[in-house]
């Protein structure tokens, strides 16, 4: 993985987007810290909250368009865009530094239904002194993303064959252009139909 920001600091701060100061942002965050007693705990406890409890807009077929962690927080749903910016909020906020990383991925099972930029997150992991990636998207059947600080288990194992890509980057910030998408929509599920890039 690739570290785009200046500095590890970069991934620990509050925006328009990833806004975990935002009171409701943050008393999740310390909610779900409550009782922690390391990082890992506290990873574990938000990724769980965010891959399970928010909701992937397309899965649940949900028109609502949510952009920042307060809008997801809020709403209860977004998709992947969307919930990486609440994983990154709730971790910052705690304290663990979290970047957003992005995936080239076919929007259904073949090339031949078009591609999508999927966002996920990355982590880092001080004790151990690296980053570890986790996708936060929402389990379904044929999707069974996991935590592990060892062997990566994503929602989707990128198929170089098919023309998919994994992008090293991690961002401090969630790229403008899939922001300015959210900002401008107003149906979820069309959007997810006819308005995601297929590249950086």
């Amino acid at each position: 993985m690739k570290i785009i920001a200046n500095q590890l600091s970069d991934y620990l701060q509050a925006g328009k987007y990833i806004n975990w100061d935002n009171p409701c942002v943050s008393e999740k965050a310390r909610e779900l810290a409550h009782g922690c007693l390391n990082e890992i705990q506290i990873i574990e406890k938000c990724y769980h909250f965010v891959r399970d409890k928010i909701k992937h807009s397309w899965d649940v077929q949900d028109k609502r368009v949510t952009a920042k962690a307060s809008q997801v927080l809020k709403e209860g749903v977004g998709i992947c865009w969307a919930k990486s910016n609440l994983l990154a909020a709730l971790l910052r906020k705690n304290g663990i530094p979290a970047g957003i990383c992005y995936q080239r991925l076919t929007l259904g099972d073949t090339p031949d239904s078009g591609y999508c930029l999927h966002a996920l997150n990355a982590v880092y992991i001080s004790g151990q002194k690296k980053w570890i990636r986790l996708d936060a998207r929402g389990n379904k059947e044929g999707v069974n993303a996991q935590l592990s600080l060892d062997n990566e288990q994503l929602a989707f194992p990128v198929r170089v064959e098919y023309d998919e890509i994994d992008y090293e980057e991690i961002y401090a910030k969630p790229l403008p252009k899939t922001m300015e998408i959210l900002e401008k929509s107003t149906d979820a599920l069309y959007m997810c139909l006819h308005s995601l890039p297929e590249r950086i």
